[in-house]
């Protein structure tokens, strides 16, 4: 995927069979990277764990967070909300496929669901939330950098991954609760990371 993204077709792509169909994509890609996350978790360790464990995370990361915003060409609130909007859906085609599906092949361990008391009625909000979270700051970012020029994927993920480096780091040294230099500690930190470049890249712009 190129980092600097054409813009110069139609923006704010937020019709309703372009959403549905764009969650469902995000969706199937989710559930392909939580069983591919699953499966590296449960037949390797070590080393090659952590590595491959990391590559599969940033790369559902990545995709999650800039692709819907990619799809919908974001330049008001209405872009940046379909992107949110394919993230929810997404959200949702991914429990369906987690329910029917990768809880009943044994992939998971029961960490996997611990999250949420082990009760999908936990487990699943949680995904609802980060799932329509990451993209509406994915998308909010692109269109805070077109208010400036051509949008950019690359350094906007550069952004983030700069400033989840940050705020890991910081978890760590000030002894948050359950923070070390883990991969969930990364994963975690892309949340604050997300909202505070969103901030960055819209200092000093107007949003219709």
């Amino acid at each position: 995927m190129s980092s600097a993204v054409s813009y110069d077709r139609a923006v704010d792509l937020t019709d309703v069979p372009h959403i549905a169909r764009s969650g469902i994509k995000i969706g199937l890609f989710t559930a392909v990277a939580v069983l591919l996350f699953s499966l590296v978790s449960r037949f390797t360790g070590g080393a090659v764990e952590a590595i491959l464990g990391a590559v599969i995370v940033a790369a559902g990361i990545f995709v999650v967070t800039f692709l819907p915003g990619i799809w919908t060409n974001p330049r008001t609130i209405e872009g940046i909300a379909g992107a949110a909007g394919i993230g929810l859906a997404g959200a949702i085609v991914f429990l369906i496929v987690d329910v029917l599906l990768l809880q009943r092949i044994g992939t998971y361990s029961n960490r996997w669901r611990a999250i949420g008391g082990g009760s999908n009625w936990w487990y699943h909000p949680v995904w609802w939330m980060v799932g329509s979270f990451l993209p509406w700051m994915g998308a909010f970012i692109l269109s805070n950098q077109a208010v400036r020029g051509e949008p950019s994927v690359g350094r906007a993920a550069g952004l983030v991954a700069g400033l989840t480096l940050v705020f890991a780091s910081l978890g760590v040294l000030l002894h948050v609760p359950h923070a070390g230099w883990t991969l969930g500690t990364f994963a975690v930190a892309v949340l604050p990371a997300l909202a505070a470049a969103t901030a960055i890249t819209g200092l000093g712009s107007r949003r219709s």
